[in-house]
């Protein structure tokens, strides 16, 4: 039997039907694509944030490293500077210290009787530490005649300690600047034995610097091992 063929009406319907089909087609399908691209859209912006997230958290850490190297910098300078002016205080306190000592020296030549002792006993010493025949004393100009008198009493003493004779010579060769005391020369200026108020004092200052730190400002904390 032979199929019939479709009015218009008939044609209609099944376009119409047709139509709906390819329009409900059409929408899921743009809503499958809206759906994966809204994922995909998700997933970039949360890549492209996670990015940028760990960016400006790596420069504000790059930035946090950086300010704490500058305080550390600022801080050591700062402690280094107080260090140097603390340093540069006690060197003057010190300077001030032996300055005061030598104005003290000064007058020690003032009193007669404590500067003929301490010539006498000074030039003893040194006539036994060179335990030459023929030796030199030389002083300042203004002392010679204080030091002629202590070399009578010196060779006398050194005589009865050695058992030896010596030939000591007074020179003024000393400056008058000098604080006084004397220096002793011999085998012909080779053998010196420097007894100056001022060569004992910075003999002094030389040996008795550490301790008198210590007196004077405690203990060095940055130092570790003490002889």
């Amino acid at each position: 039997m032979a199929a019939r063929a479709m009015n218009d009406e008939e044609v209609m319907s099944e376009m119409k039907k047709m139509i709906a089909f390819i329009n409900q087609e059409a929408q899921e399908k743009a809503r499958e694509i809206k759906v994966k691209a809204d994922e995909e859209f998700a997933i970039e912006k949360a890549k492209i944030v996670r990015q940028e997230s760990q960016a400006v958290d790596a420069a504000y850490e790059k930035k946090l490293k950086g300010a704490q190297t500058a305080l550390k910098i600022s801080q050591s300078t700062q402690t280094n500077k107080s260090r140097l002016r603390l340093l540069q205080a006690r060197e003057q306190h010190l300077s001030e210290l032996f300055t005061t000592a030598r104005e003290e020296l000064l007058t020690l030549s003032k009193d007669q009787g404590r500067y003929a002792q301490l010539l006498e006993s000074t030039i003893t010493q040194s006539l036994l530490q060179l335990m030459e025949p023929d030796v030199t004393v030389i002083c300042r100009a203004c002392d010679a005649s204080a030091v002629q008198s202590a070399v009578d009493a010196a060779i006398n003493n050194y005589k009865e300690i050695s058992g030896r004779n010596v030939k000591v010579t007074v020179e003024d060769g000393l400056s008058k600047e000098c604080a006084g005391g004397v220096k002793l020369v011999a085998a012909g200026s080779r053998i010196t034995v420097d007894n100056s108020l001022d060569e004992r004092l910075r003999l002094l200052e030389e040996r008795m610097l550490p301790e008198i730190r210590h007196e004077l400002f405690g203990l060095n904390e940055n130092r570790k091992f003490y002889t």
